[in-house]
């Protein structure tokens, strides 16, 4: 039977598939629209399968707020001119947004969610048919706080999710998390960097002492001296903020507030 190039055209802008494989799977369906829309999903999740195990080490970073919740969610793909692609944003944007709706908190439970009346991983398909390359959610997470700040970098490859225990204004949520995305702290306070982490940092401190020909009577006060600085690289409210390093990240905040937790997530 003859498929009329406009049934194809709609096929097309209806499932962003190419016009040839619209065009087989309205000829392999008789020209059904229905079915074929059928078709080219079942093609696309032998497709997903196929193209699972290829690496997808490219992506963006999207986070959705909403009255002191928050869900930052990486979506990752092959290659950046598909990161850079509208649909792929659109998409990302979409699934950032039901989490947030839908109450999801983690990346196990997205399973459950349901996009268009699709399943999540039924849509994943979708635009693995779409785009043609392996795309996935490789990370998401969710933060309840009295106040979030949110930023994610122009490229998108990194973002950053930041709650605090009181209101803070848009502007200072907003220039923290930008510093949490430039320098990476390992935790909040000091109180949360790990024993195991500190004897570490010990060890290394006196080592390089001893290397150096310092006497172990000073050891241990050189070690204490010595764990301020470890204590800025690692601990975000006493890092130099970043655009103005005479202040720190603790003494911009509102007398009485301060960061309940954070999540940064990157590519980089």
């Amino acid at each position: 039977m003859t498929i009329s190039a406009l049934v194809v055209k709609e096929l097309r802008e209806k499932t962003g598939v190419g016009m040839m494989d619209c065009k087989k799977a309205l000829e392999h369906t008789q020209g059904n629209f229905d079915d074929a829309i059928q078709y080219l999903r079942e093609k696309g999740l032998a497709t997903a399968a196929k193209k699972s195990d290829r690496d997808a080490t490219e992506g963006k970073i999207f986070i959705a707020v909403s009255s002191g919740r928050g869900v930052v969610l990486q979506l990752a793909c092959e290659t950046d001119f598909v990161a850079n692609n509208t649909a792929f944003s659109e998409f990302g944007i979409k699934l950032t947004q039901l989490a947030l709706e839908q109450g999801v908190g983690t990346l196990d439970a997205m399973s459950g969610m349901t996009i268009n009346g699709s399943s999540l991983s039924q849509s994943v398909s979708e635009m693995v048919l779409m785009l043609g390359e392996n795309v996935g959610v490789k990370k998401m997470d969710a933060l309840a706080s009295a106040s979030l700040g949110h930023y994610v970098h122009s490229n998108g490859k990194i973002g950053v999710l930041v709650g605090f225990s009181a209101d803070v204004q848009d502007g200072l949520a907003r220039d923290i998390a930008m510093h949490i995305a430039a320098s990476n702290p390992a935790v909040v306070s000091r109180d949360q960097v790990s024993t195991d982490s500190l004897q570490q940092e010990m060890e290394i401190i006196k080592t390089q002492a001893r290397n150096e020909g310092k006497p172990e009577a000073i050891l241990d006060k050189l070690v204490e001296g010595k764990l301020g600085k470890f204590y800025k690289e690692q601990c975000l409210l006493e890092q130099e903020f970043v655009k103005d390093p005479s202040l720190t990240i603790s003494s911009l905040l509102p007398a009485g507030v301060t960061v309940t937790s954070f999540i940064r997530y990157s590519f980089a």
